[in-house]
This record gives C-alpha cells, structure tokens and sequence, in this order.
C-alpha cells in the first residue's frame, strides 16, 4: 500500500488520496507507529511536531483508534501488533501491581 512520504496518507497507484473511512490524521497515527525509532525521545518529539499533543493525549487517542474495525482493516498487522504490546503492557502492569510474575 503506498504511502505519501509527506503525509503518511495511503494513496493510490497514481499517487492520489485512497479512499478510506479513517481521516487523514488517523492515517498519520498509523503511519507513525510503523516506523522504528532509534533514539529515546525521538518519537515523543515527532508526536509533538506532527500533531501538536502530549505523548499521554497521543497514546489516547491511538488506543481508542486501535479498537477500531477501520483502523484492522487499514492495516491489520499494525493494529493487531499494537493490540498485543498494549496487552502485555497491561499485563505487566497487573502483575507489578499485584507483586506476582504473573
């Protein structure tokens, strides 16, 4: 599927706007989560200078977007990749919480 470099809008074989029922800033989100970043910090600046959010209102918003069948059927290996870290987080999260290595 290609992607605008500028934008991180999929577009289509002639380099138009695909169609799609996420908005253009949904499409952004989940192009920033496919990228790999090297240094700390590096995508919590990225989040502020793309979006104008905090890192915590960002995550917020990618969660709820991640629950989303739009965003499964954008980019089904994306999502459900967020899906899983976000689980093992809450997991480990619960299990520090509770003092076990559950």
């Amino acid at each position: 599927m290609p992607t605008s470099e500028a934008t991180g809008v999929d577009t289509g074989l002639d380099g138009s706007p695909k169609e799609s029922p996420l908005s253009a800033r949904e499409q952004q989100m989940l192009a920033l989560e496919r990228q790999w970043w090297k240094y700390a910090g590096a995508k919590e600046q990225a989040i502020r200078e793309l979006f104008d959010l905090s890192a915590t209102h960002y995550y917020q918003i990618l969660n709820a977007l991640i629950d989303t069948e739009d965003a499964l059927a954008h980019d089904p290996m994306l999502v459900k990749r967020l899906r899983r870290l976000r689980t093992s987080r809450q997991r480990a999260r619960t299990a520090r919480r509770l003092g076990s290595d559950a």
